[in-house]
């Protein structure tokens, strides 16, 4: 049966992912770093900032002590926030699908490698911020994707909210990533994924995949379920 939707965020809810990218060339290029758009979708893009820049450095590539990273996230969110007053936007057929699962009370969630303070600035300024009854961003977990801490945090603060208790296999996640496809198995949920960011055969693990959410009815989220 199903019992809630967990999205996450940029590249499903959001056209952000760029956003992203610009804002972390922006504070690299302070460090002799530029990440090409290729590699940065292809390696990077799945991980929070944190992940990111420790690989960076692990890599070799970045040449900095991991204590200077909280430094380098602080820049980065505030041109983050800047570049998504001005250049973000939510993606088409998301708003059709969230009115779908609110009209039938389907409890929503949001899982996110982002900040809270982006996430919450997004959803604000779209009005889409009342659709979610939990959030959890980077900070709110020690490993990021693809381990399942987060999925498995946001079921718990959905169980906090709603009065049937719900379980793992009763929840289907929508990511865009391949990362997020493996937290979501790995905290043993089910799997949609969207096409936003990459094509369908870099997202062949997930049991649907569709190029909008739109395209998705109640009765493909419950046979996934069933």
């Amino acid at each position: 049966m199903l019992g809630a939707v967990i999205f996450d965020f940029d590249g499903v809810i959001t056209d952000s992912e760029i956003l992203h990218f610009r804002a972390f060339n922006s504070v690299l290029a302070d460090h002799g770093l530029e990440l090409t758009k290729k590699e940065y979708y292809s390696r990077y893009l799945g991980l929070s900032d944190k992940d990111c820049y420790k690989t960076l450095i692990a890599e070799g590539r970045l040449g900095i002590k991991t204590a200077q990273i909280a430094g380098l996230i602080g820049k980065k969110t505030q041109l983050f926030e800047e570049l998504a007053r001005t250049d973000g936007k939510i993606i088409e057929g998301v708003r059709p699908f969230l009115d779908l699962l609110a009209s039938n009370g389907v409890p929503m969630a949001i899982c996110s490698g982002a900040l809270r303070a982006e996430i919450e600035l997004i959803l604000e300024d779209s009005g889409l911020r009342d659709f979610f009854k939990a959030i959890v961003s980077a900070e709110q977990v020690k490993r990021g994707k693809p381990h399942p801490d987060g999925f498995l945090l946001a079921l718990k603060k959905l169980n906090q909210r709603v009065s049937s208790r719900l379980t793992a296999e009763q929840c289907v996640v929508v990511e865009d990533s391949h990362w997020g496809l493996k937290a979501a198995q790995a905290a043993g949920m089910h799997t949609v994924a969207v096409t936003n960011t990459y094509e369908a055969d870099q997202l062949a693990s997930a049991e649907k995949i569709v190029d909008r959410l739109d395209r998705l009815t109640l009765a493909d989220l419950a046979q996934l379920c069933s």
